[in-house]
């Protein structure tokens, strides 16, 4: 298990300890200066965020107004103005909690309407000509646009809360796979990660546990119930301030058949190829010709084409991923989350690249990896436990 004598006890010490408010301040400093010089650029008076990925962002991680765990949309919207005022929205029995626990030492105002009138268009409109008002999710009167871009590139006091993170969903996750034994049901398994992560404040949003030959037939395995016999695979991405976090890990009880060996070993080398090729200004077409030729040279030409290699992620699990024609272009600092996956073995970890070098944030170094040298660079990939 990986060391954790130094994380802090709590995700709220985490946040205080490497987001002090100097450096809260400071980010939100950074993220208001791309507001205002994008909605500049697009003439633009307003931008009104309701998206959770959206608000976690614009307010340092500070701000989780979730109440329905699928919803896309927050309890609450922000208004953020090209003058630099900064509003939140939010109906009469959420404002209490809001001003106490969410935007607190934020400099937000609060704008609040009874629970029954759901007022939000009345209310933005008072404050700001709706023609010119840009939304992230569709609003009359607004125009709606896709923020992703502004995400990045990761700030510092977000890439310390993302190693937290990755440091903690992988101590879940390595904790989970050496308690997995012959006859846990998929069910059970969720539930085994699931609850370590939930105590620990990080809130799963992905839970694909699967076993033996559902592995094998499916990419995507949601639990159906079945019950481990020799092979068996977490596979999750979890959330905290916003940011989100994916990993996947597989154990098998018994030799690992010759077949499943060669699957995690090609899937390995196309990681290694997709991490090498991810550098600053690279595309998504370009990366996805990078996958494309290292299956290939595996021995598996065309596995690219059964399922998506991952991408790039931040805010939102994947904040996108890479296609034959993908026009979207690496920065850095960034994060990454690639999946390669060959006929039942797949590697999964999330990246950071920063500084022309990829830092795995998930690592479990206790388990198996595998060493794939890739332009005379050594990468690692998480292998299979073997049991």
């Amino acid at each position: 298990m990986p060391s954790t004598e130094s994380a802090p006890s709590t995700a709220e010490q985490m946040l205080d300890s490497v987001t002090p408010r100097t450096a809260r301040e400071y980010e939100i400093e950074e993220k208001s200066n791309r507001l205002h010089n994008w909605l500049d650029q697009n003439g633009l008076d307003a931008v009104l965020l309701r998206r959770h990925e959206n608000i976690a962002w614009a307010t340092a991680g500070q701000v989780e107004a979730r109440v329905a765990i699928p919803s896309e949309t927050a309890v609450v919207a922000l208004l953020l103005t090209r003058q630099g005022r900064r509003y939140y929205f939010a109906p009469e029995n959420e404002a209490p909690r809001m001003a106490a626990e969410e935007f607190a030492g934020l400099g937000y105002e609060a704008v609040t309407f009874p629970w029954h009138a759901a007022d939000l268009p009345h209310a933005v409109k008072q404050i700001a000509d709706l023609a010119k008002v840009a939304s992230d999710m569709p609003f009359a009167g607004t125009t709606q646009v896709n923020l992703t871009p502004l995400r990045a590139p990761l700030t510092a006091p977000e890439i310390d809360r993302y190693r937290w993170l990755a440091h903690e969903t992988a101590a879940a996750v390595e904790e989970a796979l050496v308690e997995l034994e012959p006859g846990i049901t998929e069910h059970e398994m969720e539930a085994l990660v699931g609850a370590s992560l939930l105590a620990t404040s990080i809130l799963p949003s992905v839970l694909l546990m699967a076993v033996d030959d559902r592995i094998l037939k499916y990419k995507h395995a949601v639990a159906r119930g079945a019950a481990l016999r020799r092979f068996g695979m977490l596979n999750l991405c979890t959330r905290k301030w916003g940011l989100a976090v994916s990993i996947t890990r597989f154990v098998h009880f018994g030799p690992l058949p010759a077949e499943l060996a060669s699957g995690f070993t090609a899937a390995a080398k196309v990681n290694a190829a997709l991490q090498h090729a991810t550098r600053e200004g690279a595309t998504a077409a370009q990366l996805f010709s990078a996958a494309q030729q290292a299956y290939a040279e595996a021995g598996y030409p065309g596995e690219e084409q059964l399922h998506h290699q991952g991408g790039a992620c931040g805010y939102v699990e994947r904040d996108w991923v890479a296609t034959p024609s993908g026009t979207q272009v690496v920065t850095s600092p960034q994060a990454f989350a690639w999946n390669p996956s060959v006929r039942g073995g797949k590697v999964e970890d999330t990246t950071l690249l920063a500084n022309g070098k990829i830092e795995v944030l998930t690592a479990t170094p206790t388990l198996p990896q595998v060493e794939t040298i890739a332009g005379g660079i050594a990468y690692h990939s998480a292998g299979v436990l073997i049991r």
